[in-house]
């Protein structure tokens, strides 16, 4: 809070974030949702001060679970921002990724959520800097003015609001000592999407700094607070690495999905075998 106070009324093209989740973390030990609610509250009216007129915020968050009692936590934070007419809901993101917690009394999580406002009703969205491939490239229309054409967009295709991007884990390329690394990738197509080189990034929970990574990979300027030293510490030689252009990530690149002609794709051969009792 104190430094957010500090930054200029109308400078902040996105600011990016993944709050702590009230969930006991090294990072946040006692804190409870009505503390979450709280923070909420405070800091929401000067992240409206600080955005620009058509700027973005993009909020990452998932869910708290205690004594087996999920709370979705986007739904506190919808309601949060809501109270502010200026902001603009323009996606609900669902984040899904292969790797988690296995549970056993109730499906296992592998998606989170990142919450899309706008302020104002004009703003940036750079499609063509985040097209994923087409899933058929060579289709082509059947019918209409454009038969026989290629039906798709030659730059690819618009990656919905599903995206598929891996979580950081003990084997990810870009894992440090953190508890809840946000993936470089994630923060790339958001800073990619809706902003454009030279803009300012602001991260009020910045963590090991991986959304400062990605402005700082696509030529943007940053701004990040951090509490815990020992992350702030790592974060900036994140940045520092992130300027030199030796840091270690995983890009913003489709994951790969092999196709049924290849090997790995092909049921095995005991699949085929009729079923019996």
């Amino acid at each position: 809070m104190d430094l957010i106070k500090k930054i200029p009324s109308s400078s902040v093209a996105l600011t990016i974030t993944s709050p702590p989740y009230a969930m006991d973390k090294e990072y946040e030990s006692g804190n409870t949702l009505d503390d979450f609610v709280a923070a909420h509250e405070a800091l929401v009216p000067e992240l409206v001060r600080i955005t620009k007129d058509g700027g973005s915020i993009c909020w990452q968050v998932g869910y708290h679970v205690k004594d087996g009692i999920v709370t979705p936590l986007d739904f506190l934070v919808y309601e949060a921002f809501r109270k502010f007419p200026e902001l603009v809901l323009r996606n609900r993101i669902i984040w899904t990724f292969g790797h988690g917690l296995h549970c056993a009394n109730r499906f296992s999580g592998r998606h989170e959520t990142i919450l899309w406002f706008s302020k104002g009703d004009k703003f940036s969205f750079n499609l063509d800097d985040v097209r994923i491939p087409q899933k058929y490239p060579g289709k082509r229309a059947n019918r209409g003015p454009r038969k026989g054409e290629y039906s798709g967009n030659p730059k690819g295709k618009n990656p919905s609001d599903v995206w598929d991007i891996p979580n950081v884990k003990s084997n990810h390329v870009e894992k440090l000592d953190h508890p809840c690394q946000f993936p470089v990738g994630l923060a790339q197509r958001m800073i990619k999407a809706l902003t454009t080189p030279g803009d300012l990034i602001f991260d009020p929970f910045s963590g090991v700094a991986s959304s400062g990574v990605a402005a700082l990979v696509e030529n943007r300027r940053y701004i990040g607070a951090e509490l815990n030293p020992k992350y702030a510490e790592i974060a900036e030689t994140r940045l520092k690495e992130a300027v030199a252009g030796s840091v270690k990530l995983r890009p913003d690149v489709p994951v790969y999905v092999p196709t049924a002609g290849e090997a790995v794709a092909k049921r095995p051969a005991h699949f085929a075998a009729p079923l019996t009792e």
